[in-house]
């Protein structure tokens, strides 16, 4: 410290005597001294730094001066003003010259080592501007801070560490002056991620291999940097960090700290950087050397709980290395070594890496166990470890672990000796994972699964699952949720695993399940679950199970006539019980539709061309469960399809014509409606009433745009992928079972849809044909005349039948509305002949009425004349009253060309008045 206040005090200017009494600069031109002057303007750092470069040949032989000068300054003052943002810009250019120089005089070395002590503490401002305003200097002089790393001394490259560690601990300055203030905490980490300290500090690593004390500061610090910055990661793997610490984690390290450090790093890199190119830099087969033989160290003579989960980190580094496409883990035999690992203690091996393992059972090894049976499923995307995983026996290891649990109450191990074992805990959780990965690896290791009778143990194991034994599930792991208390767990990845196997289609596999009858095994366990309590129903696990069960049955029976009739008549019962699901649990998201849409494909691929099973289901009433499952639209591809194959039997006709949904609709109006919403989907062009509004388009849809782009040979055309894509084949071909005539309760509408429906196929050709005239004139191919001739022929003949289609619409509707016209009139006739005698006499009651009002109550006379006085203002009104006794009251109301009514009033005075209208 004293040198470096030497330093700075010579190269200021001046002799002792003015360094000890002059910091103070004028300020102003009146030469009035600030307040702050001593510590803001008292060392012109532009000024100083050319001094340092012109007396810098000049220090060794001054070197006492410096030291005697040392005595009489206050270090106070010179740690501060390294702490100022202003000043920092200066500070950072000397330091740099000062590097410069340290190879050739190490004096500088304790000069550097001094300066970044001060550096380390929190930078003062002034204002509160300070930081936004110096932060490019600040940015600058972190930089250079960060170059520091190539000066070759471990004292400069400790202190720097150091000092960049102190960034992530926040103590307050012990020193503040006057008018000045400390940054905010996250000041310095935020200027640090914008300067190139982190890039600096790994590329420094290359030159640290001869001091492992630095190198495992460095890696201290990139761990902290990392730790809790995006940034920081980002320009780290810009300098490829992650292969360089990789590749540097296994030099030696007395302290035995580098490679967990090094681990620490790659894992933040993982966390908080771009995965992918951290993934991409360790593939290189130095990397993978390197990951290998820190992996091979841990495992075989780490025995502390540390080590054992260092070991477990390098393990998921591996397999995320093993999700790499074409990851050199094979070449560099890591794979083939891990893959002894794998099988290991199921299988004993001669294999010199696990003669001598030995194993505690606890939980770091059981991770292990796990993190390898992950590892197998990734590696298993690469087919070419396919040979690596036959040659050891995994598909066994897979076997021997999927086993119902045994009893190991006598102290015997799972390999058949005495000595320590998984727990109960464990097991059940290795047992699930190991089901989870036969389901995906068990499809590309046939011949291994074949020749371990996998389809016997899995069926074993299933009726395992379905016995009525005591089975407490501990339900803890991830692939044991829901299996809590129970065998749910083991029965959802048994059957998953018999789903991926059958999935393939292969022969000699489903012959072998049929042969141990699988089919009656998996029925019962399907009705045997549904036998089960109300809540089941609500089970998402059990639903799952349920629908995998069916979809096993389907691809056991779809192709083989002798298995749809083991099928039976109990499989069918099973379908119509499924059939009869409430609509409502369909939208209730636990899975209820996608067993739906199993139970019908069960339908399809089991009863559907056996006839014994099709008139057993015809009896039960299943052809009106599929259409009832029509009636709100549900699944209508695979229903339909369905119900298209059933069609080829006979009796399956009278069902369909006999079927009357909801709100009276048949089938073949349903179907209709299902065409017309299915239309309006694609956007076909029809006009309100459903007719064809352009002959020449009159079943393309507005996802069938005309293309400028030509077709390959092996590519289907638009008008062919329509006929799969939606549903108006299937309509089509269900009419063609069912006839176009003397289908009833069709309505106007139905009626004008069944016209197009019917010349569908019509359409369709004329459409293909004119795909073909399009294809020809986008790849500039003129065709012959006949052939020219043939193609304008095919296009008028599919106008022509467009045309002649919609003049059949207009046609019905025309008919239809003067039906409806006829039949208003014959309605308004009928009402008037039947109920005209009544209204007559409702009208001569309601004159009565009124007639009887007038002549009982005078005040109502009075009303009804001056009413008529107010409609016919000019008609004379004659009045002539007459008392009782000897008098009678005679008023002559005179209009013209009125009618005569005589109204006689009995008052109570006995006074008769009679009115003349």
């Amino acid at each position: 410290m004293l040198l470096l206040e030497s330093l700075i005090s010579v190269y200021c200017g001046g002799d002792k005597n003015k360094h000890h009494t002059s910091y103070e600069c004028p300020s102003g031109p009146d030469n009035v001294k600030s307040p702050r002057s001593q510590f803001t303007t008292s060392i012109v750092y532009p000024s100083a730094f050319s001094l340092f470069r012109n007396k810098v040949g000049n220090i060794m032989s001054h070197w006492d001066r410096f030291a005697k000068t040392a005595f009489h300054l206050t270090g106070s003052s010179l740690t501060a003003r390294f702490q100022i943002l202003k000043e920092l810009s200066a500070i950072g250019r000397i330091l740099n010259i000062c590097a410069e120089r340290a190879k050739a005089h190490p004096e500088y070395v304790s000069v550097l080592c001094d300066a970044l002590k001060i550096c380390g503490l929190p930078f003062l401002k002034e204002r509160a501007s300070d930081e936004i305003a110096y932060a490019y200097d600040v940015k600058e002089f972190l930089s250079v801070m960060g170059c520091l790393m190539r000066v070759p001394s471990v004292e400069v490259r400790h202190e720097l560490c150091s000092s960049l560690k102190s960034f992530y601990s926040h103590v307050a300055p012990r020193h503040l002056l006057d008018g000045f203030h400390p940054s905010n905490p996250g000041y310095r980490l935020q200027v640090l991620e914008q300067s190139c300290v982190a890039e600096t500090m790994v590329l420094s690593m290359a030159t640290l291999e001869d001091q492992p004390a630095v190198r495992l500061l460095v890696l201290h610090t990139l761990q902290m940097m990392t730790s809790t910055s995006d940034a920081n990661c980002a320009q780290i793997l810009r300098a490829r960090g992650a292969e360089t610490v990789c590749l540097t984690m296994n030099q030696a390290d007395p302290s035995g700290q580098a490679l967990f450090r090094s681990s620490e790093v790659l894992w933040n890199l993982l966390e908080r950087g771009c995965r992918e190119a951290v993934t991409r830099q360790l593939s290189t087969m130095q990397c993978i050397l390197a990951l290998k033989e820190a992996f091979l160290h841990q495992l075989l003579r780490g025995s502390r709980q540390y080590d054992l989960q260092l070991r477990n980190d390098l393990l998921v580094i591996t397999t995320l290395i093993a999700q790499i496409p074409k990851s050199p883990l094979i070449e560099s035999l890591f794979a083939k070594q891990l893959v002894v690992f794998v099988t290991f203690p199921e299988l004993k091996s001669h294999n010199p890496l696990v003669r001598n393992l030995k194993l505690t059972y606890n939980s770091e090894d059981f991770e292990m166990k796990t993190l390898l049976l992950n590892w197998l499923v990734c590696m298993s995307k690469d087919l070419s470890a396919l040979q690596l995983f036959r040659e050891g026996r995994v598909m066994l290891a897979l076997l021997t672990l999927a086993k119902a649990p045994r009893n190991h109450g006598n102290g015997q191990s799972p390999r058949g000796g005495a000595g320590r074992h998984w727990s109960s805990g464990q097991q059940e959780a290795l047992q699930l994972q190991a089901l989870a990965t036969l389901a995906l690896v068990g499809p590309l290791l046939v011949e291994d699964y074949t020749s371990c009778q996998g389809n016997t143990c899995l069926l074993l194991l299933l009726e395992w699952c379905a016995g009525q034994d005591t089975y407490f599930g501990q339900g803890h792991s991830f692939h044991g949720a829901g299996g809590r208390g129970s065998k749910k767990a083991q029965m959802r990845y048994c059957v998953r695993a018999l789903r991926s196997m059958t999935a393939l289609e292969d022969e000699l596999l489903s012959q072998d399940l049929c042969d141990q009858g699988a089919i009656g095994q998996l029925l019962g366990v399907l009705m045997q679950m549904e036998d089960g309590t109300p809540e089941e129903d609500q089970d998402p696990i059990g639903l799952e199970i349920k629908s995998d069960i069916q979809l096993v049955l389907s691809a056991l029976c779809e192709t083989d006539l002798h298995r749809k009739e083991l099928f039976g008549a109990e499989g069918v019962e099973m379908a119509v019980h499924f059939l009869k699901m409430s609509p409502e649990k369909f939208h209730s998201g636990l899975g209820h539709n996608r067993l739906i849409l199993s139970t019908v494909d069960c339908v399809w691929s089991c009863i559907v061309g056996c006839y014994t099973t099709e008139d057993y289901f015809l009896a039960r009433e299943g052809v009106f469960l599929l259409l009832d499952l029509l009636s709100p639209a549900l699944h209508a591809g695979v229903v339909l399809a369905t119900l298209l194959d059933l069609c080829d039997n006979p009796k399956t006709l009278s069902h369909v014509m006999t079927w009357t949904g909801s709100g009276g609709r048949t089938a073949p109006a349903l179907l209709l409606l299902l065409w017309r919403e299915e239309e309006a989907e694609l956007g076909v062009g029809r006009d309100q009433h459903g007719r064809i509004s352009d002959p020449t388009r009159p079943l393309l849809s507005c996802y069938q745009a005309v293309s400028d782009t030509s077709f390959s040979a092996g590519q289907p055309s638009p008008a062919v992928l329509d006929l799969s894509e939606n549903l108006r084949a299937k309509v089509f071909s269900i009419f063609c079972k069912l006839g176009f005539h003397d289908l009833h309760g069709l309505s106007t509408t139905d009626h004008v849809t069944l016209s197009i429906v019917k010349r569908y196929l019509d359409f369709k050709v004329g459409e293909v044909w004119g795909e073909v005239t399009q294809e020809l004139a986008l790849e500039g191919v003129r065709p012959v005349r006949p052939d020219a001739a043939a193609l304008e022929a095919m296009r008028r003949i599919a106008e022509d039948t467009a045309s002649r289609v919609a003049e059949e619409q207009s046609a019905i509707l025309e008919r239809q509305e003067k039906d409806d016209l006829t039949q208003e009139e014959m309605v308004y006739n009928e009402v008037r002949n039947t109920e005209g005698k009544g209204w007559q006499q409702e009208l001569n009651t309601e004159a009565w009425d009124q007639y009887v009002s007038r002549t009982s109550d005078y005040k109502v006379l009075q009303v009804g004349t001056s009413n008529q006085h107010h409609y016919n203002p000019s008609a004379p009104v004659y009045i002539t009253l007459h008392t009782h006794k000897h008098k009678h009251t005679h008023t002559h109301v005179h209009q013209h060309k009125r009618t005569h009514k005589h109204t006689y009033l009995n008052t109570n005075t006995h006074k008769h008045v009679k009115t003349h209208t």
